[in-house]
């Protein structure tokens, strides 16, 4: 999808939004009250009292905006300013009776409005909505710190999710087809549990990245599958889980451990380089719709 494509449904979505919630009507939840102004009684609603920057700060509004929003409420006799006992520079604000009785009507009809909307879509597409809100914020907010682990036992779904995400990544960053995709799949069903070994990468409890070490014969095993997603690049794991790969299989009693893959992967390449392993052979090949050449590198362990 291009950034257009992009921008145009991110756009759409909001008028969708917008629009289902009856936001661009004139009130909220049919109190006399516009968005800006419910935002402020929703925030002061939740505090005894605010200063005005921290008040600012929560609405993420500019003085001259926060200043007109609070003329007019104060106005209406719905809240009260006053100056700080603490520093008489700093003004406080807090709802005042009327304040707190509007507020309790935004809340309780915004509570019975998203309710309604919860109860005509039913379980199952409740639970998807939920799902997806967590994931638009988990996008849209500043990650901060991020919590990186990698665990070497599959669960349910783990290599389901290799595959799919092969194919989907794949056919996205080099324009595969759905044979690479069919490859990896047949990787994944070779697997076995009692001579194989899987790592799966997570940040921030989700999964972002995987690979596999696979019995070969005795002396020999193969890494496979190596992936990260896009935005879990630059944290490390792709060298972390080909670590993960060489003590295992070093443990394991191998003497050598190979792994295939095609040139124009060239960020799994430098992290094999980085490993110790060399380059035993390649040359061109049709694969995947395309053009390529495929390599074979080992590492003596």
């Amino acid at each position: 999808m291009s950034t257009v494509e992009q921008i145009d449904a991110v756009r759409s979505f909001n008028r969708f939004y917008t629009r289902r919630l009856g936001l661009v009507r004139g009130g909220l939840v049919r109190t006399p009250h516009p968005l800006a102004e419910a935002r402020v009684l929703y925030e002061l609603g939740h505090h005894e009292a605010l200063e005005t920057s921290a008040l600012r700060d929560a609405l993420d509004v500019d003085a001259g905006q926060l200043s007109r929003l609070l003329t007019r409420l104060e106005s209406a006799g719905l809240l009260a300013r006053e100056r700080s006992e603490g520093d008489a520079r700093r003004r406080l604000i807090r709802l005042t009776p009327a304040g707190a009785e509007a507020f309790a009507t935004l809340d309780r009809r915004t509570v019975e409005q998203v309710g309604r909307l919860l109860d005509d879509l039913g379980d199952v597409r409740r639970a998807r909505l939920v799902s997806a809100l967590a994931e638009v914020r988990a996008a849209l907010q500043d990650p901060g710190p991020r919590t990186v682990s990698i665990r070497d036992r599959l669960e349910p779904g783990d290599l389901g999710w290799m595959v799919s995400r092969h194919g989907a990544l794949y056919a996205r960053e080099y324009g595969w087809d759905a044979s690479f995709e069919t490859l990896v799949a047949g990787i994944a069903a070779a697997f076995d549990p009692e001579r194989d070994k899987a790592w799966i990468a997570e940040v921030d409890g989700r999964r972002a990245g995987c690979v596999l070490c696979v019995h070969h014969d005795e002396l020999t095993a193969k890494l496979r599958t190596l992936l990260v997603e896009p935005d879990a690049r630059g944290l490390g794991l792709g060298g972390r889980l080909v670590d993960e790969v060489i003590r295992h299989a070093r443990a394991r009693g191998y003497a050598e451990l190979t792994l295939w893959t095609n040139d124009v992967l060239t960020a799994a390449r430098r992290i094999y380089e980085r490993a110790g392993f060399t380059l035993t052979g390649e040359s061109p090949h049709r694969a995947f719709g395309h053009d390529l050449v495929e390599q074979t590198w080992s590492l003596t362990l």
